[in-house]
């Protein structure tokens, strides 16, 4: 066990999980990538492939095994890519968690503040609103749907889903056998033609409300209106069907143009005393009740404001934390790049009554931020996961408002910008508060609080 060459096996003491939840230890001088290992075993991995710097392995032995070890829920947990952590206790989850954000801001940021625990979520399972998964026709007619092998492109086929919503997971596999009794031509990557490429689920989690959409290259599919009226009468729950047309071989799941093919395009949702009208192309969080913690905290920040006054909501969406800002009292500037989520944000703001204190653009953050600003006390950022363009940045440190809570749903990117912001800008980080939004996987959710230094 101690040549490192192809097909080799050796021990490793695994000390740490890498972004994507593979174990990580060393071997001599030499690290080792063993996925489904964890932090603290002592284990068996036969060598796959060499990096310049590592070995990735495959797990064949575990020898001393951690006590966060569990079973995995689900019986797809080793193969699905969907979730990475499984195998890992939901304590010792949001444990590693904390660590991450602590490591990114320390190694990133150059910054040693405290940060607070994750807020673990009440339930670990059944929690996702939304899904969006691939499609796939095999030789023989079947149709199978999933998400992709860890590593790989390749499917692996589920009829459930332990994570989702127990009311969509519950659609998933008669959805896939009427897909299968079609002849519709399944695509997903625009190889062979075009077609089918996913099935995009969304689910209100408090009203029950369900949106069925199929995304696809072509509107060639004989038969869909009649099958989506069908889905309509046999789930009392599903308030409409949509067909979303994305043409462009591209890692971009939907395309921009979505058309209604029976009920209606977007379902309610009470979130935080508010109603919203959310749809098929529209950005939510997939975890509302996590989301709705981020709305107490940022509730939390306002309160602490002597009086309000402007603030910007920048990559707004649909409003989701533009509303509550308003009806704490503040006049809210929005800015979000979709149109459809604009028109929807301002239906939201006026069917809560809050539409005389919100005005929504669609733009590009970085194109009105800058003349926006001078008169903001309170910028709110919720940004993709690339985090902030640097013509952001620069705008802000140009012209900085005093309160800044910045929501991020990647660790790195954060703190690659609370450097600009912190140690190079005009700004104090007062609060650090990880959320647990995606349990079993590695990601977690971080809002920041800062404030202007002087």
């Amino acid at each position: 066990m101690g040549d490192l060459s192809v097909g080799s096996r050796c021990e490793v003491l695994v000390t740490d999980l890498s972004h994507d939840g593979q174990g990580i230890g060393r071997r001599g001088e030499t690290v080792v990538f063993v996925p489904g290992a964890l932090p603290g075993e002592r284990v068996v991995a036969r060598l796959v492939r060499r990096h310049r710097r590592h070995w990735l392995s495959q797990l064949e032995a575990i020898l001393d095994a951690s006590d966060a070890r569990r079973r995995e829920p689900c019986i797809l947990a080793a193969k699905c890519g969907g979730c990475s952590l499984q195998h890992l206790d939901p304590a010792a989850q949001v444990v590693w968690k904390q660590q991450v954000v602590v490591e990114a801001l320390r190694r990133i940021a150059q910054l040693e503040h405290p940060v607070e625990p994750v807020l673990a979520a009440a339930e670990p399972l059944g929690y996702r609103n939304r899904a969006v998964i691939p499609l796939e026709r095999r030789d023989d007619g079947s149709v199978r749907c999933g998400y992709y092998r860890r590593g790989s492109h390749r499917i692996v086929n589920l009829n459930h889903c332990l994570v989702l919503d127990p009311r969509i997971d519950a659609l998933v596999e008669p959805i896939k056998a009427d897909l299968a009794a079609t002849d519709w031509p399944i695509d997903r990557d625009c190889h062979q033609g075009g077609g089918l490429r996913h099935l995009a689920l969304r689910v209100g989690a408090h009203t029950g409300e369900v949106l069925i959409s199929l995304i696809s290259s072509h509107d060639q599919l004989p038969g869909l209106s009649d099958l989506a009226e069908h889905w309509m009468e046999r789930w009392s729950s599903v308030v409409g069907v949509t067909l979303n047309l994305q043409p462009r071989a591209t890692n971009v799941l939907m395309g921009p143009e979505t058309r209604l093919l029976a009920g209606r395009n977007w379902i309610r949702e009470q979130f935080a005393g508010q109603e919203l009208h959310i749809a098929t192309d529209t950005f939510f969080q997939v975890f509302t009740a996590q989301a709705e913690r981020v709305v107490a905290l940022l509730q939390e920040v306002l309160a602490a404001i002597p009086s309000p006054g402007l603030a910007i909501d920048a990559y707004c969406g649909i409003g989701t934390y533009s509303l509550p800002m308003a009806a704490a009292g503040w006049q809210v500037e929005g800015l979000e790049v979709n149109p459809e989520a604009v028109r929807l944000a301002m239906l939201n703001a006026e069917r809560n009554g809050v539409g005389d204190r919100c005005r929504f653009e669609a733009c590009e953050v970085a194109e009105r931020l800058a003349d926006l600003l001078p008169a903001a006390s309170l910028l709110f950022l919720d940004p993709p996961r690339r985090g902030l363009d640097g013509a952001v940045v620069s705008a802000i440190q140009a012209q900085p408002p005093q309160q800044l809570v910045y929501l991020s749903c990647d660790p790195a990117s954060l703190a690659r910008d609370l450097q600009l912001l912190v140690q190079q800008g005009p700004y104090t980080l007062r609060r650090v508060q990880p959320l647990d939004f995606f349990p079993h996987t590695t990601h977690v959710e971080v809002l920041a609080v800062l404030s202007r230094t002087s």
